[in-house]
């Protein structure tokens, strides 16, 4: 299975789901261009050519077909590559992703241009700050933001805002009905895009969604359980939880876990380049 981060993360923000998910399946977790270690494409920044190779990536790695997991941006690059090849995708899982981020309506619009003029009046290490604090605004939260705060601060302020701006210039309303995956929607219920917009793509792919109650943008961090039970239900075709379980960890839980001990560890400490 492929996993897909998000703006500003790199695949070893994927910690707490390949903790779970690492022994039962061979897990891919690349950097997109122009994220972690994985240097600037050399034609720009585009949603449909981070699709085209990640395909590349896995032919070179000899696999044909694999269940794809994407959050917020990871997500749109994740739709793109299950359209374009829908005998490849037997299971999708989107969380917090649209299929258009065209700002459209005054939070899109916000999401996208006022997160770019910070990052442009900031820079980056102080833009990093803010959005962290707003991800993860509790003081419980502390460790999680510190950590966001350090690796969105050091991804290149050309990156963040390209891939940003790429994702605002995408949609893929259009090729929707090629999709032949299952398809599960996680979706926060505090997210900063809109909940509604997420509720009709679920109809409208006849997909799965779990609401997840308390959870901001940061559903992989702040909903370590109900994401990684969520997922595991999608792969191995079993009943999703009951919605009871349907909230974000509690203090007690997030504070007990650690980013450590995961092949996503030592994706994070390798000096291996993905062009």
């Amino acid at each position: 299975m492929l996993l897909i981060h998000g703006l500003g993360c790199s695949g070893a923000d994927w910690a707490f789901q390949v903790a779970a998910l690492e022994q039962r399946f061979r897990v891919i977790v690349p950097d997109l261009p122009g994220s972690g270690h994985s240097s600037a494409p050399q034609h720009g920044y585009d949603i449909a050519e981070f699709a085209a190779i990640l395909w590349s990536l896995l032919e070179h790695l000899q696999i044909g077909k694999t269940n794809i997991v994407g959050f917020s941006l990871g997500g749109a690059v994740a739709l793109e590559m299950a359209t374009s090849r829908p005998d490849s995708v037997p299971r999708l899982g989107l969380i917090n992703s649209l299929a258009t981020y065209r700002p459209n309506d005054w939070r899109k619009w916000m999401e996208t241009y006022v997160a770019a003029t910070l990052v442009r009046i900031l820079g980056m290490p102080r833009a990093a700050c803010l959005m962290a604090a707003r991800l993860f605004p509790n003081p419980w939260q502390r460790a999680m933001r510190e950590h966001a705060a350090l690796a969105i601060g050091a991804v290149p302020a050309t990156s963040y805002l390209g891939m940003g701006l790429a994702l605002a210039r995408w949609a893929i309303l259009d090729r929707l009905s090629h999709l032949k995956s299952r398809v599960l929607l996680i979706a926060a219920e505090n997210d900063f895009t809109p909940l509604a917009e997420k509720r009709d793509l679920a109809t409208q792919l006849g997909a799965d969604i779990v609401v997840v109650r308390g959870s901001r943008h940061g559903t992989p961090f702040d909903s370590v359980e109900v994401t990684n039970a969520s997922l595991l239900a999608l792969l191995t075709d079993q009943p999703l939880p009951p919605p009871t379980r349907w909230v974000s960890d509690s203090p007690t839980r997030a504070q007990s876990l650690s980013l450590a001990g995961s092949i996503a560890e030592e994706h994070a400490l390798s000096p291996l380049l993905l062009d």
